[in-house]
C-alpha cells in the first residue's frame, strides 16, 4: 500500500508538477469533492468545486500556456491544524510570447486529508501575468462588459 503524503509533501508535489508543466497530473492530487478558491482572479469564476471541474480547469489553463513557471523562495509553514499548511513562494516567470521575465508572489492555504487536497485558497498575482502577456486591454474590456466580478 502506498504511503499517504503529508500536506507539505502534497504541496511540493503540486509545485513540482506545475513547474514541470505536468498539468494532466494535477487533478489526482485533489479529493473528489475538493474546493479551490482563486481569491485574486480578476475575471471569471473564483471558486471551483470537485476534481472533475478542476481537471477541466487545469486542461484549459495548460492549453497553449505562454508562461514557464519556476518556483523560488519556497516557504511552507505548518499550523496547529495538522491538515493545514500555508505556503509562500515566488514564481520566476518567463513569458514565452513576449520574452518578458519577472517574479510574482504567491500564497496558498491548503487543507490536505488522507493525502489529497480537500480545500485550497490560492492568492496568486494574476494581474502581473496579464500585464506581462500584453493582455491588460482585454482585462479592462472584460471588466467593462460586466464579465468580471462586481466591485
Amino acid at each position: 500500500m502506498p504511503k499517504t503524503l503529508s500536506p507539505r509533501e502534497v504541496f511540493h508535489t503540486l509545485l513540482e508538477r506545475i513547474s514541470a508543466e505536468r498539468f494532466s497530473e494535477l487533478a489526482e492530487l485533489y479529493a473528489p469533492d475538493a474546493v479551490v478558491e482563486t481569491v485574486f482572479e480578476p475575471v471569471g469564476p473564483r471558486r471551483f468545486e470537485g476534481r472533475a471541474v478542476l481537471e477541466a480547469r487545469f486542461a484549459e489553463v495548460s492549453a497553449g500556456r505562454p508562461v514557464q513557471l519556476t518556483p523560488a523562495n519556497v516557504l511552507v509553514r505548518e499550523t496547529d491544524d495538522p491538515e493545514v499548511i500555508v505556503a509562500e513562494w515566488d514564481y520566476r516567470v518567463h513569458h514565452r510570447a513576449t520574452g518578458r521575465s519577472f517574479e510574482t508572489a504567491n500564497v496558498q492555504i491548503l487543507r490536505v486529508r488522507d493525502g489529497l487536497i480537500v480545500e485550497s485558497r490560492d492568492f496568486h498575482d494574476h494581474l502581473a501575468l496579464i500585464v506581462a502577456g500584453g493582455n491588460l486591454p482585454q482585462l479592462v474590456a472584460a471588466l467593462e462588459d460586466g464579465d468580471g466580478r462586481p466591485a
